[in-house]
C-alpha cells in the first residue's frame, strides 16, 4: 500500500516567508499528499497568500485563537490524515529530496530527525549546522535535560500521534514532547544530512539555535512538568501496543 504524507504547519503573521516555504514543499509532494495549515488569527496577508495557491493539497484552518505554537501545531496535527507526518515552520525552506529521504528513513524508524543549514533572513549561510548547536542525544532523560528534537527537522509515522496527542498542558514545546514519546515507544533516528534551510530572522517563535532566555528556575519548572506529563501519559497508555520498537522507560 502506498504511503502518503501530511505536512503540518502552524502559521502566525508569516507573510514575509510563507510563499517561499510553500513553494519548496509543494514541489516535493504527490497529488495524494496534503499540507495542513493551522493559522493563529494572523493579522497580515498570510491566509490570503495561502489561498492564492488554489491547490487541493493545501487545507487551511483559519480563526484559531491559540496564542501558542504548541496549541497551533496540535490543531494542525489533529486535522492530518496521512501515514507520514512532517512538521514545518512557516519561514524555512525545504531542500530538494527532503520528503523522499525522510520517507525512506520511516520505513525502518518511527521518528527521524535531520540536520539543517542555519541561514539569515535572506537565506545566506551563517556557517553553522543546527545539530552542532543542539547536539544529538538519544533517550528520554537525555532530551529532558537538554532537548535535541527540532520540530521543523522531524518526520514520524502516524502511530506516534496515538501516544503523543493530546499535548499535556505546560510542556516546554511540542517537538520535545513528540520526541520523548517516540523515544519511549518506538525507534528514533538522527541523521547528519541537512534537509532544510533553517531561517533565523529575529522574529522566530522558537529560540532553538540561540541561548535560552528562560531563567534557571523556569528551566527547572519546565523540565519538571515534562517529567510529570510523561509519567502520567505512560500510565494512560500502558495497555497500548508499542510502535515498531520498544525502548526501556
Amino acid at each position: 500500500m502506498k504511503k502518503n504524507v501530511s505536512v503540518c504547519m502552524a502559521t502566525y503573521n508569516g507573510e514575509r516567508f510563507i510563499k517561499q516555504q510553500l513553494d519548496s514543499i509543494l514541489h516535493q509532494l504527490e497529488p495524494e499528499d496534503e499540507i495542513i495549515i493551522s493559522d493563529d488569527s494572523s493579522t497580515d496577508s498570510t491566509c490570503r497568500i495561502i489561498k492564492s495557491y488554489d491547490d487541493k493539497r493545501i487545507r487551511l484552518f483559519e480563526g484559531g485563537d491559540f496564542h501558542s505554537p504548541i496549541s497551533n501545531f496540535e490543531n494542525a496535527l489533529m486535522h492530518s490524515n496521512k501515514d507520514y507526518i512532517f512538521l514545518s515552520d512557516q519561514d524555512d525552506v525545504w531542500l530538494p529530496g527532503k520528503v523522499s529521504e525522510m520517507v525512506h528513513l520511516l520505513q525502518n524508524y518511527d521518528l527521524a530527525v535531520s540536520n539543517a543549514h542555519i541561514v539569515d533572513s535572506n537565506l545566506k549561510s551563517l556557517g553553522k549546522m543546527l545539530q552542532s548547536l543542539t547536539g544529538v542525544r538519544y533517550g528520554i532523560i537525555n532530551n529532558i535535560i537538554r532537548n535535541s528534537f527540532t520540530g521543523c527537522c522531524m518526520a514520524f509515522r502516524r502511530g506516534v500521534l496515538d501516544y503523543a496527542l493530546p499535548f499535556p498542558d505546560g510542556i516546554p514545546m511540542h517537538d520535545v514532547w513528540i520526541g520523548i514519546i517516540a523515544s519511549a515507544y518506538g525507534n528514533v533516528k538522527f541523521i547528519d544530512t541537512p534537509l532544510i534551510l533553517y531561517r533565523r530572522h529575529g522574529e522566530n517563535a522558537s529560540c532553538t539555535s540561540e541561548k535560552s532566555r528562560n531563567s534557571f528556575l523556569k528551566k527547572i519548572k519546565l523540565r519538571s512538568c515534562l517529567i510529570k506529563s510523561f509519567l502520567h501519559r505512560k500510565k494512560e497508555i500502558s495497555q497500548k501496543q508499542p510502535l515498531q520498537g520498544v525502548r526501556s522507560c
